[in-house]
């Protein structure tokens, strides 16, 4: 079963290929049973794993991995050398079962489009599958290259099938994409430079055994070549701004993956590589790093509070939430980056469900100003109830999703700074004016405009939907302790790489010379293709 991994990885791909040679009656269908089987697969490895009694490991030691060689030439003196490394550990896993759902449902909501439907169906499998590669790439290289794949299949689904300014969002979306990709390939080339692998196993291993040490110097810049790229996808105040012109101006479907998938694959960047590579730079950058958090959690919930868009307002909240996720990251502490985790898949599910329902109110009315609605509650029962709990699973009611999350990060900080938490907490209190307020002004109230009175409810493939989105957001907030003792050990892993010493006394005289400042390559690693 080791094609397991890179079966979920390409069958979005050749999905894809396959949906665009199909007659165009077929393409909905297909897709449909593709990012369903996708799915499928991702339960098999999850459940295969819980079934033999395994966790889900770290990147050392993971619960699933594939390894071949790729790349391999040898000129002269220059050598090269790239592998195909997978893996899944607790940080990895939950993020490739819910870039699975979020994808199934993206298609399954997108009955509605017409233009350019197959090309538009191949996109977002191609989407899907740069996405999971992300999660599951090990290798620097690989890595990078999925994180590119995906930039384009998106830029795509805006620019096409997007609103009034979906070229201007769709540009603005690849120039700040790009400008963190660009520093982040920098710092993977300088890495490859300096230990002969892209490997993240091989780099780990040699800072950890001092093989490899940082100048102090070096390792700031390092850390600020990944952290821009990440906090730019998170995103993080100040370099939020394409996050509400791309949500407002991407039809639904990239609204979903936008906001589930896309944006933690920054988060899951700040967790993957920038804590454990760079600890020393990590903790001197926490304060300055949580007071931007802090910012963008108040910031974003006061610009959604004033917001007469109600999917500019959604695509805010998201600037807010994932402003506790980065806090709950630069915590450092067990159960502050163990809420993070959750709150990332919490966000995903809560906020996507948020996006469809928007999404719904814009195929009714084509509009999404709040003003235009009011009284929708007589008209539509069934889609407002579905409204109401996702709403409620936003803004973090005990027994839903969204409480856990933002409770374990606030709860981790507390340990290290209560001046952060009770900054931070005062988002959670805005989130429930902005939500609830919205709420009020849509669906409560008489019907002021005429269109409103005939606006048809839900429809069963609908409430297939939002019954599927509810019921995960229930289960995640009755079951949280399911998720959290499945992830606690890459989360330890983790906080066990940010206590290695600055510099071992046995390291080798390489290290010793890399740690006077002079860059080399170190030939003291045991080469991957030689285990």
């Amino acid at each position: 079963m080791n094609w397991l991994l890179s079966a979920i990885i390409f069958l979005p791909l050749v999905g894809g290929i396959v949906v665009m040679l199909l007659p165009e009656r077929l393409t909905r269908w297909t897709a449909a049973i593709i990012t369903l089987g996708v799915f499928a697969l991702t339960l098999w490895l999850y459940f295969g794993l819980l079934i033999n009694g395994s966790s889900f490991g770290t990147v050392a030691n993971p619960a699933w991995k594939e390894s071949y060689d790729w790349i391999n030439i040898t000129v002269g003196d220059f050598h090269f050398q790239l592998r195909y490394e997978l893996g899944t550990d607790g940080l990895s896993m939950p993020m490739i079962i819910l870039n699975g759902l979020l994808s199934f449902l993206a298609v399954v909501s997108s009955w509605h489009i017409e233009k350019r439907i197959k090309f538009y169906m191949a996109m977002i499998l191609v989407l899907e599958f740069g996405v999971m590669g992300v999660f599951a790439a090990f290798d620097l290289f690989l890595f990078f290259l999925f994180w590119e794949v995906m930039l384009i299949p998106m830029a795509f689904l805006i620019g096409i099938w997007g609103h009034e300014r979906r070229i201007y969002a769709a540009v603005k979306f690849v120039l700040y994409t790009m400008a963190g990709s660009i520093l982040m390939l920098v710092g993977i080339l300088w890495l490859y430079n300096a230990t002969g692998t892209f490997d993240l196993t091989e780099i780990q291993r040699a800072l950890q055994t001092g093989a490899l040490v940082l100048p102090a110097q070096t390792e700031m810049l390092l850390f600020l070549a990944f952290f821009v790229a990440f906090a730019i996808k998170v995103p993080l105040f100040p370099v939020h701004t394409w996050l509400p012109d791309a949500h407002v101006e991407a039809p639904t479907a990239g609204s979903v993956i936008l906001a589930g998938v896309l944006l933690k694959m920054g988060t899951y960047g700040m967790m993957r590589f920038c804590l454990p590579l760079f600890p020393g730079f990590s903790r001197k950058a926490a304060p300055y790093v949580a007071v931007l958090a802090i910012i963008g959690i108040i910031y974003g919930a006061l610009v959604a509070l004033v917001q007469p868009n109600l999917k500019k307002l959604v695509a805010y909240s998201s600037v807010s939430h994932l402003g506790f996720v980065v806090l709950g990251i630069f915590s450092f502490t067990a159960i502050g980056m163990q809420g993070a985790i959750f709150q990332m898949l919490a966000h995903g599910i809560s906020t996507g469900a948020l996006f469809l329902l928007v999404g719904m109110l814009y195929d009714r009315r084509h509009t999404f100003e709040i003003a235009q609605y009011g009284g929708l509650a007589t008209p539509m029962p069934r889609l407002s109830a579905f409204f109401l709990f996702a709403v409620l699973s936003s803004l973090g009611l005990p027994m839903l999703n969204g409480f856990i999350g933002e409770y374990l990060i606030l709860l981790g900080t507390y340990i290290v700074h209560w001046q952060w938490t009770a900054w931070a907490a005062t988002g959670v209190i805005l989130s429930a004016c902005y939500l609830l307020w919205s709420y009020q002004r849509v669906f409560y109230g008489a019907v002021t405009v005429e269109k409103n009175k005939t606006l048809p409810d839900a429809s069963e493939r609908e409430r297939f939907i939002l019954a599927t989105m509810c019921a995960v957001i229930l289960w995640m907030g009755i079951g949280s302790a399911f998720l959290t003792k499945r992830t606690a050990e890459a989360t330890n892993t983790i906080r066990k790489q940010m206590e290695r010493q600055q510099w071992p006394a046995e390291a080798s005289a390489p290290a010793r010379a890399l740690h006077n400042g002079a860059v080399i390559t170190v030939n003291t690693l045991e080469r991957s293709s030689n285990r």
